[in-house]
């Protein structure tokens, strides 16, 4: 099959499907790969490590296209990649399609077949494809909630984990899944007292053993407000697999937060679990409402290119080399349950809702 890696074209992302030795197992395998020229250079590899394992570079998106059958990328298509999408291609990226109904409707329009990163289960009910980046995002929202809580930033000037004579800092995370449990991990380890919400209690009692400085709660609606209040930074990692992320932070709950606190939506690609949430980019990645800061950007990987991109990359390969390689791979339930659209219909039950 001809395989086709074009260049992420959302604001500063960096990332790309297949790093050159994955590409060089497809080329093995009996498959054309084909790369945009320039695609890895944000996460460290030039053209010529690609063509070094006998990928064929593609001067331009419009070429690669042209070339791909199955198209592998990492962000949901947009302008510049839908213009070059068709009926016949088989897309593979993460599509988010719940927070996107115009791009729904556009994938709907060309009729191809759309299989999303983050619909892909397992048949333990794990997601595979989603899990490296939720990872990654977890621990980037408290590395950027840290930053944003200086006063330079904007943010109340508190040093998170504290020292002797001074108050430690409070930190609330909504969801235990790999983006939270990280996101509490890492700001349980600086220091901070953080009080994880979660419905699931196998995750309570992991969250639990992580630290003496770490409170699991069931997030009954009173408790979520009654810690948000005193929180100076909060971490939404709230997931309804495939679906549109529910609003657990209410925009009176925002207001009673204390000027110069931070809130970072790590579910803002499924439309945000804050009330407040909008989408932004690392361009303009914050804004302010109520004196609280916002942090709200939807390619959160995107800032660690390098290590996002082999991170995805071991995760989705023998997806890709069983959709490139079988015509039956319909069959194998975890990329049959993470199609989304396919021949100009919704397929995915959460899109249907």
């Amino acid at each position: 099959m001809r395989i086709g890696v074009p260049a992420e074209t959302k604001t500063l992302e960096g990332r790309i499907a297949l790093v050159p030795a994955a590409c060089g197992d497809l080329v093995r395998h009996g498959h054309e790969v084909y790369v945009q020229a320039g695609a890895g250079l944000k996460s460290g590899f030039a053209d010529a490590d690609y063509e070094r394992v006998g990928v064929k570079i593609a001067a331009n998106a419009k070429k690669l296209y042209e070339a791909g059958e199955l198209i592998v990328k990492v962000k949901e298509p947009i302008a510049g990649d839908l213009k070059h999408l068709r009926k016949d291609h088989l897309l593979f990226c993460y599509l988010h399609l719940a927070a996107e109904p115009k791009l729904t409707q556009r994938l709907l329009d060309i009729g191809l077949t759309g299989i999303a990163f983050e619909s892909v289960q397992d048949d333990a009910g794990g997601l595979p494809l989603l899990a490296p980046m939720s990872v990654i995002a977890g621990r980037i929202a408290t590395q950027v909630g840290t930053h944003l809580l200086h006063q330079p930033m904007g943010g109340k000037g508190k040093l998170l984990g504290g020292l002797p004579s001074t108050e430690r800092g409070k930190v609330v995370v909504l969801g235990a899944g790999a983006a939270g449990s990280n996101a509490a991990v890492l700001a349980a380890a600086g220091g901070a007292n953080v009080v994880v919400f979660d419905m699931r209690q196998d995750r309570l009692a992991h969250m639990m053993e992580v630290s003496h400085n770490v409170t699991a709660l069931y997030p009954y609606r009173e408790a979520i407000a009654r810690e948000v209040k005193d929180a100076d930074l909060v971490i939404g990692a709230v997931l309804i697999p495939s679906a549109k992320a529910p609003h657990v932070i209410t925009r009176q709950m925002v207001k009673s937060m204390q000027p110069g606190s931070v809130l970072v939506d790590i579910a803002i690609d499924q439309g945000g679990c804050f009330e407040t949430s909008k989408p932004t980019t690392w361009a303009q990645p914050t804004y302010i409402v109520d004196d609280v800061i916002h942090f709200c950007v939807t390619n959160m990987p995107g800032a660690v290119p390098q290590t996002s991109s082999q991170a995805i990359c071991a995760a989705i390969l023998p997806y890709v080399t069983r959709l490139a390689g079988d015509r039956h791979w319909k069959k194998f339930e975890p990329l049959k349950r993470g199609i989304n659209v396919e021949a100009g219909k919704i397929v995915h039950p959460a899109l249907k809702a």
